[in-house]
């Protein structure tokens, strides 16, 4: 369902000794063993999934969209970023007087965004889905005080039955509130980190809600889970993970995820979240980059091209398109394009991909193809369950834990500090 392609030979990277190392990363995973194993949850997840749950989840997604117009997903990190990556990869570019809408909030601090969020729902029903473990992570709990309040005085005592909460089952403020206010909740698992959760509540409430079927976004992962369990040479997450980890061996410390389809962009925000902040720890990592071709061909092109050789290029190939249109012949031919008669823009697209990936590789860059058949629920759930197992395997490469993230501290304590937090 995903497959990897290396610019470079295989028998190179899965030396003796490296195969001997993932072999023993595989043990331990499965075994549930090692560095942050408390928060493997997410690895048997898919599976583990009951109908009870997803049908819960499908029929509060519909109970939101029979109540609203717009669904508010409040969260930050890993609170926002996968529904959002699988909510953009799926649907249109654009939608005419669409019937519902996911609008995410919390995600960053902006008095202008919450003001004109406001207004632009003033005139619609609205629904509000606050994710936070504990819920007093800054960003998404400054956005829920604004916006708890306007629903509050704008809907009265029916604003509970229409604010969703998602938090720990057993403790802190967010859940205390929701308990309060009789606000309806779904669990953020104690085993499974944030940026790993795009399978549990966190991320299936909104995806559910904005139309997406759930159950084959689900199969998708879960199909993922079983097929990338073997070990193997051929895994294309061990795969993926030693070409990374054999390219970092030799200075190759930026990696550049490109994909010449722009509904993917925030697939590339999740995969930077998540091998960022697994991966970026003692002194070690590979710092994550995404570009989207060919609009950044003309920005960042002349750089992956002829700058510092510090880099190398995955590319995020999606094989196969349901919408499409072909170049036709025109009369004039002022554009000089006639010579791209009869191609498609997808095959266009292929074609690119094949040009600019040798191109970079004649430059220095060594390339790195990600191929997936399509983008539907399906495929979008192998590929995100691909990419979080590869990166389990290609922190443990560099021997971190891939599920802490304690630098995120520093910089809190430094802002609460100068914004005379009480205890700082």
């Amino acid at each position: 369902m995903v497959s990897v392609t290396y610019s470079g030979q295989m028998e190179d990277v899965l030396t003796e000794t490296k195969k001997e190392k993932l072999e023993s990363i595989h043990r331990g995973l499965y075994a549930k063993e090692g560095a942050g194993s408390e928060f493997l949850g997410w690895l048997d997840w898919p599976s583990g999934l009951s109908q009870e749950f997803l049908d819960q989840i499908k029929q509060t997604a519909e109970q939101i969209r029979s109540q609203a117009d717009v669904l508010i997903v409040i969260g930050i990190g890993g609170s926002y970023l996968g529904a959002k990556a699988v909510i953009e990869a799926l649907q249109p570019h654009f939608e005419k007087n669409p019937e519902f809408e996911v609008i995410f909030a919390g995600h960053q601090v902006s008095g202008a965004y919450l003001k004109q969020l406001m207004a632009y729902v003033d005139d619609k029903e609205v629904a509000l889905n606050v994710i936070s473990k504990s819920g007093t992570t800054t960003e998404p709990a400054l956005a829920f005080r604004f916006l708890q309040q306007y629903m509050q005085e704008r809907y009265g005592a029916d604003a509970a039955s229409r604010i969703y909460v998602t938090t720990d089952e057993n403790k802190g403020a967010l859940l205390t509130l929701a308990k309060e206010q009789g606000y309806k909740r779904f669990v953020v698992p104690d085993d499974v980190g944030g940026r790993y959760s795009v399978f549990t509540a966190v991320g299936l409430l909104p995806i559910a809600a904005a139309g997406f079927d759930v159950e084959r976004l689900i199969s998708g992962a879960k199909a993922a889970e079983e097929e990338l369990k073997t070990f193997g040479e051929d895994n294309p997450a061990i795969r993926y993970a030693a070409i990374r980890h054999s390219l970092y061996e030799q200075g190759y410390t930026n990696e550049v995820l490109a994909t010449f389809e722009p509904k993917l962009n925030f697939v590339q925000e999740w995969w930077k979240q998540l091998f960022g902040e697994s991966e970026g720890k003692e002194g070690k990592g590979i710092f994550p980059v995404s570009v989207v071709y060919t609009t950044d061909l003309h920005s960042l092109g002349q750089y992956i091209q002829d700058g510092k050789r510090n880099l190398f290029e995955s590319f995020l190939v999606v094989e196969e398109t349901d919408e499409d249109l072909e170049v036709f012949e025109a009369d004039n031919n002022l554009d000089q394009l006639n010579y791209l008669s009869g191609l498609s823009l997808h095959d266009f697209n292929l074609t690119a991909y094949k040009g600019v990936s040798e191109a970079h590789l004649n430059g220095g860059v060594p390339q790195v193809g990600i191929h997936v058949n399509q983008m539907d629920e399906y495929h979008v759930g192998y590929l995100l369950y691909f990419y979080m197992l590869s990166c389990a395997y290609s922190a443990y490469l560099l021997e971190i834990n891939p599920f802490n993230q304690p630098g995120v501290e520093d910089y809190k304590t430094a802002i609460f500090r100068l914004l005379n937090k009480p205890g700082y």
